[in-house]
């Protein structure tokens, strides 16, 4: 190619990342963006490679076939309720690209001449978020896919072991800027790697929309780096939006759960002093209902809103809602869907497994609006979801999760949870709308409560 069109396609890959972000900011466009981005990826690829030579076109055209059919076997084999763990793995996979390409560069530099500051100091960048990226994306993936311990798992120990690590880790850095050498390299991609196991390992699965957010944040900051070492413009480009939205998500998630980021990476949420315990809570006072008495109220109502959780992304039971809507919509009942921005186990979960099911966008209300609607709602049903709709959050200024954003479900004229029991959420603590007086507890998996609900209400 010429040295035009290849200045030219950098620009137009650049110009089609940007569009596909913008994209995939309203869920009308989002299909359209992520084509436009996955567009943009192809034509970086097609001209890096050959602007330097790499390849030549028969291999090149091997590659893309290979990368497609693996590609099209994952899109078609993963579940909806995977997703968390595929995305984890991707930003996994940027990481480990980012460190193998700023080592081999920064290699290829040394055996020829002395690398400059800018290439020095840009491959321990590239090498030290790559590697933390990589391992931690792994124990992501690990935790979402339950091949170990989900909870959090807070420690003292740990968490000075986490800032040991990544002192070492910046010194390592400044040495390998200011004396580039090869046991520098190693010796940081050796703490990286390790910072990552161990930075991830004690964070809850019930925090993985942050830490995932942040991890596709520094995959993309990786890349940056690693674009510094390359001189690619492009790689520079693509690098930077992904890091910068990816820390944008990563803010508005911790806003959503009213915590700092320094707390979700080296604390926990522990239960105050303050809390009442689940005897305390529940004694007594839980109505324990059925598909049938869920019916009837169905069948009365005006205005319906469903709440999905992280309990229906594992019970499967997006299509059983859809199936339920349905039929409440025959019976001319308006049916909305409150979201949460942290509810399920990535940012937008439930959204993905509500638009697999064909449930339409526009039924998709987030927290402010759907909040308000609350008090002229007939009844709300809540699928899986416990801390997101406590009111403790909002009552209890003493309590763990005091200040977090909820879902005013409380407020609808009856509530029904479905739940498989009492168990508490991620923070530990009873949640108070279970032994309201407008609750009624359906105790049974997602997708068969749901299913029984739509059964009762034909039969009605």
């Amino acid at each position: 190619m010429s040295d035009e069109l290849i200045q030219f396609g950098y620009l137009a890959a650049a110009v089609l990342f940007i569009l596909g972000i913008r994209g995939l900011a309203r869920p009308r466009t989002a299909v359209r963006g992520n084509l436009l981005g996955s567009l943009g990826m192809l034509v970086a690829v097609v001209v890096t490679l050959t602007d330097q030579d790499i390849i030549g076109y028969g291999a090149l055209a091997a590659g893309l076939a290979i990368g497609a059919i693996i590609g099209a076997g994952l899109a078609t084999r993963i579940q909806m309720t995977g997703m968390p763990q595929l995305v984890a793995l991707f930003n996994g996979f940027g990481g480990a690209a980012s460190l193998l390409v700023a080592a081999a560069g920064f290699v290829e530099v040394l055996d020829e001449v002395e690398p400059d500051l800018q290439t020095s100091s840009a491959t321990g960048a590239a090498l030290a978020v790559g590697g933390v990226t990589m391992t931690g994306s792994v124990v992501a993936f690990a935790k979402l896919q339950e091949l170990v311990g989900g909870g959090a798992m807070p420690s003292k120990v740990l968490q000075v072991v986490n800032v040991a690590l990544a002192g070492v880790a910046v010194g390592l850095g400044v040495g390998l800027a200011a004396d580039p050498a090869r046991w520098w390299m190693w010796a940081l991609v050796g703490v990286s790697l390790v910072l990552g196991i161990t930075l991830v390992t004690p964070i809850g699965g019930a925090d993985m929309p942050v830490v995932i957010a942040l991890l596709n944040s520094l995959s993309g900051l990786a890349a940056a780096a690693a674009g510094f070492i390359l001189d690619n413009s492009l790689l520079i480009v693509a690098g930077s939006l992904v890091g910068a939205s990816g820390f944008i998500l990563t803010g508005i998630m911790c806003r959503a759960m009213n915590r700092t980021l320094l707390n979700v990476l080296f604390g926990s949420i522990e239960a105050g002093g303050a809390t009442a315990d689940a005897d305390e809570v529940y004694a007594g006072r839980v109505t324990s209902s059925s598909a049938d008495d869920v019916a009837l109220l169905l069948e009365t109502a005006d205005r319906v809103a469903v709440l999905p959780g992280y309990g229906m992304a594992v019970a499967q039971a997006q299509h059983a809602v859809r199936d339920l809507t349905r039929s409440l919509e025959d019976r001319n009942v308006e049916v909305v869907f409150g979201i949460h921005p942290v509810a399920g186990r990535m940012p937008g979960h439930m959204n993905v497994l509500l638009a697999e099911a064909e449930i339409p966008y526009e039924q998709l209300l987030e927290m402010d609006t759907i909040n308000p609607t609350f008090d002229r709602t007939d009844v709300v049903i809540v699928i899986g979801a416990n801390d997101v709709v406590n009111p403790e959050a909002r009552e209890n200024p003493e309590s763990p999760i005091a200040g977090m954003p909820i879902l005013d479900v409380d407020k609808a004229r009856t509530v029904v949870v479905v739940k498989r029991s009492l168990s508490p959420g991620f923070a530990g603590i009873p949640n108070p709308l279970f032994a309201a007086d407008n609750t009624l507890m359906l105790f049974g998996d997602g997708r068969g409560a749901v299913e029984d609900m739509t059964k009762a209400l034909a039969e009605l």
